[in-house]
């Protein structure tokens, strides 16, 4: 159940005309299921699911999950006092997890088919990785290799963070994620450097967010931690099967490992460091089902609990994971980030690209500086960020 502070704050729903949720489900997710059904030459059982699951997300109503599948228990849970009601009308963070839930069955993920385990985004998130963008992204490492080691650090950091931008799913949504005016909305790198001392032989949690062109600098960013003795140890969160479009799993961190490693100069060098790491312990892939739960990471389950509380920081990547840190609600925009994590069992930092409502930890003079300047935009077009961190 929410705490009371919780409670104090709207949870974000889709039923808005004009809003940001209600564009994602009446937009976004039918553009999706194009793209998707585009992607691969599904057969008749695939295209009819597909179609009904458009029909059902746009115009009708939340069903209960199919008799047959292997998480109705959880889901049921999860949604049980969603049922029979129009997904605008449900918890926004659900009902886009419960929505991508509902398109790896209708593709077959999860059946015993031929399409099982076949991943539908995986043409999207690898058309990411071989591109002139990524290209230039790699070879500037070479540029990046001379400079001051403190410089480097920053620099890496920063290109961690505004990699969210190469998030799949709001490239589908016509997202300006070039736009000139990124900047960020709060910084607290030097408090998340403090965190990370060098020699300080840390292990750091990495929440990842999405493949691609994100999950480059990620690791980069991985790397340079790990060579650098600010992280003796890197436990790197994954998604266990596919989801919200572009999220990492096990097998994109090995595409972007092989991308690496077929590199050239520093990026190369980058991958072979990297995968010695793995095949050290030093770097460490996780997969825990809790990622792909609908709920915010208050309620996450013991044993992640106890994972998350033995790191000296763990770093939350992307907005869904923001979202999820900070509970998917409308709060004031200045309320402290501390407060709202702080059932957090340890350190906890988040790099983020502003794609949603949601934010807390800002003063009173950014915000209105912002909505003054943007209106309301900025907290959802991808050209805003921050950086926040408590210990």
């Amino acid at each position: 159940m929410p705490d009371a502070v919780e409670v104090e704050a709207p949870v974000i729903l889709s039923d808005v005309p004009g809003s940001f949720p209600r564009s994602v489900l009446a937009e976004r997710h039918p553009a999706l299921i194009k793209k998707v059904r585009d992607a691969f030459p599904y057969g008749p059982r695939q295209h009819r699911a597909l179609d009904a699951l458009l029909a059902q997300a746009t115009k009708g109503v939340v069903e209960p999950p199919e008799p047959e599948a292997h998480d109705r228990d959880l889901w049921e849970e999860w949604g049980r006092e969603y049922v029979g009601l129009s997904w605008f009308d449900v918890p926004f963070l659900w009902a886009e997890s419960y929505f991508y839930r509902r398109l790896l069955t209708a593709v077959g993920y999860f059946g015993t088919g031929p399409w099982q385990g076949i991943d539908p985004f995986r043409p999207f998130k690898q058309a990411e990785l071989h591109t002139a963008e990524a290209d230039e992204e790699l070879a500037a490492l070479d540029r990046l290799a001379p400079r001051p080691l403190g410089e480097q650090r920053q620099a890496l950091l920063l290109g961690s963070l505004w990699g969210n931008r190469a998030d799949l799913g709001f490239a589908v949504g016509g997202g300006a994620a070039g736009a000139a005016d990124s900047r960020l909305v709060a910084d607290d790198s030097e408090l998340l450097w403090s965190l990370l001392p060098e020699g300080g032989a840390a292990t750091l949690c990495l929440v990842a967010d999405n493949a691609g062109r994100e999950l480059l600098p990620d690791l980069i960013l991985i790397d340079h931690l790990l060579r650098h003795r600010r992280a003796e140890r890197v436990l790197l969160h994954v998604k266990p099967y596919p989801y919200y479009v572009s999220d990492a799993m096990t097998a994109d961190v090995i595409d972007c490992l092989r991308r690496l490693r077929g590199a050239r100069g520093v990026a190369a060098e980058v991958g072979e460091r990297l995968w010695a790491a793995m095949g050290s312990g030093r770097l460490t892939v996780r997969g825990h089902a809790f990622s792909c739960a609908p709920l915010p990471y208050a309620q996450m389950p013991d044993d992640l609990r106890q994972e998350f509380a033995d790191a000296d920081v763990t770093v939350m990547k992307g907005d869904l994971n923001y979202r999820r840190l900070v509970g998917d609600r409308l709060w004031p925009a200045t309320t402290p980030f501390e407060e709202r994590t702080a059932y957090f069992p340890g350190a906890v930092a988040a790099l983020r690209t502003l794609k949603s409502d949601v934010i807390v930890g800002l003063d009173e003079r950014t915000e209105a500086d912002l909505d003054a300047a943007h209106g309301q935009r900025w907290r959802t077009s991808g050209t805003h960020a921050l950086i926040q961190a408590r210990r």
